[in-house]
């Protein structure tokens, strides 16, 4: 059984608003309210301590407003302003709808807030958030998941009760949402943001591309997310407890006619933002460096995909462009990644640490303390119409557990050294069927050796 924290569920509340101001208001509610028209408020956190960023959207332009207060203080006793962009998705209706963005300042690190969002044409329903403690002797929580769809979204329910019961300080969704958020004129797009609110309305929830997010130039991804840096959303980093997290997009080596440039861009930035990281007073204070990128480098499913050649374009670049385009194993090992989180295989994986196709345990007896390779695990398989795939009956030895039930991971950076993960499977309600803790007494390059 997981000791994994639990602390007392949030109060949600159930308001109404009139059809008219439907139009103008996001209004959200339960998963079955079919009738709702406007999508998501969600919460994403800007990489600056003491911060965060409400996103909402309606179908007219009106203010962007936040009003919030502390838990237990005077309701909406603050207030903050910002913009809201105009997004004309690409279908056949070129429907345009307005992605607020307000950034709130100056939050008290695990002070609880109470907010509401919209304008005085309408207001939303009233939502909580902790603001992330920005010490690094922190211990976060994660939910860590990717290939999340409305249909068949098998683990929502489970991740939405255990949001709401303070389980998780932050969501790390590893690319694939919705299945797919362009189609019907982007209105899938619209419901599975619904779907989500009941948990990125309450802690920041952090993605990263995956294929299914490619029509039209990954659009509805760009602009519906609201990540760190300048980038769209497409690859970043920041920093939490003892933890120094990127996210990075694998899809810049799969559709080049969105740009070649973005793979070379994106390798530059991952080098340089990987040297700040190693840098000796950045990596004795966030000592873990761990990656989120939607397709895996390693894994064992039968489905033909690019991992299962053994020859991943994401590990070992492309020869085909001019000039040849690099990939991220040698750089990760390099700089000494401890642990990179994967998806797009509707499975879960677990590999022994592992690099240029071979283990390398820390021992026989305790191969996750002091692993001499970065530490792979490959978790999609929250659940979408595709189903779960299928395993080689003969993987690689490198592959240390695996299993097709559905499910998610939850992951705890505890302290510098000790870093714990284990996986739900939802089909065996809510067990948890595996289970490591990586324990690293030294970092970086020279931990391999």
């Amino acid at each position: 059984m997981s000791t994994w924290p639990v602390v007392s569920l949030s109060q949600l509340s159930d308001g109404y608003i009139s059809p008219v101001a439907r139009s103008k208001a996001p209004l959200f509610c339960s998963v079955i309210s079919i009738y709702i028209t406007i999508p998501i408020i969600g919460l994403f956190f800007t990489g600056v301590p003491g911060s965060m960023v409400v996103t909402w959207t309606t179908f007219n332009k009106t203010e962007s407003k936040v009003e919030y207060g502390l838990l237990g203080g005077r309701l909406f006793d603050m207030s903050a302003k910002g913009d809201a962009a105009l997004f004309v998705d690409s279908g056949e209706e070129m429907r345009k709808m307005y992605i607020h963005r307000v950034t709130l300042t100056d939050l008290k690190p695990t002070a609880t807030y109470v907010y509401h969002c919209g304008s005085e044409e309408g207001w939303s329903d009233m939502f909580s958030f902790t603001a992330l403690n920005d010490s690094t002797s922190f211990s976060p929580r994660f939910a860590v998941y990717g290939d999340m769809g409305n249909e068949n979204p098998q683990s929502l329910a489970r991740l939405q009760k255990e949001t709401q019961l303070g389980m998780y300080d932050v969501i790390l969704h590893v690319g694939d949402f919705a299945y797919d958020m362009h189609e019907d004129n982007a209105r899938v797009g619209d419901e599975f943001m619904r779907q989500i609110q009941s948990i990125a309305a309450y802690v920041p929830y952090m993605t990263c591309p995956g294929n299914h997010e490619s029509t039209y130039n990954f659009s509805n991804y760009r602009n519906r997310f609201s990540m760190p840096g300048q980038t769209e959303s497409l690859w970043y980093s920041w920093n939490l407890g003892s933890a120094h997290i990127i996210s990075l997009s694998t899809e810049v080596y799969f559709y080049l006619e969105f740009g070649q440039e973005l793979l070379f861009k994106q390798y530059e930035w991952l080098k340089k933002d990987l040297e700040e990281a190693n840098k000796p007073e950045n990596r004795a204070v966030r000592p873990w460096i761990i990656t989120m990128g939607h397709r895996p480098m390693y894994c064992s499913d039968d489905d033909q995909d690019d991992c299962t050649k053994f020859d991943s374009y994401v590990r070992l670049g492309l020869n085909d462009t001019k000039p040849p385009a690099p990939g991220l194993e040698d750089l990760f090992y390099h700089y000494g990644v401890d642990v990179e989180l994967w998806a797009h295989e509707h499975t879960y994986e677990r590999l022994w640490p592992v690099y240029g196709d071979k283990v390398y345990n820390g021992s026989k007896e305790q191969p996750y303390v002091n692993p001499k390779a970065p530490v792979h695990i490959i978790t999609g398989s929250a659940g979408c119409r595709e189903k779960t795939d299928r395993f080689n009956p003969n993987p690689k030895e490198w592959s240390a557990f695996r299993s097709t039930d559905y499910g998610y991971t939850r992951m705890q950076v505890v302290n510098a050294t000790h870093l714990y993960l284990e996986q739900v499977s939802d089909d065996q309600y809510g067990k948890v069927i595996d289970s490591i803790w990586v324990v690293k007494e030294k970092h970086g390059f020279s931990a391999w050796f």
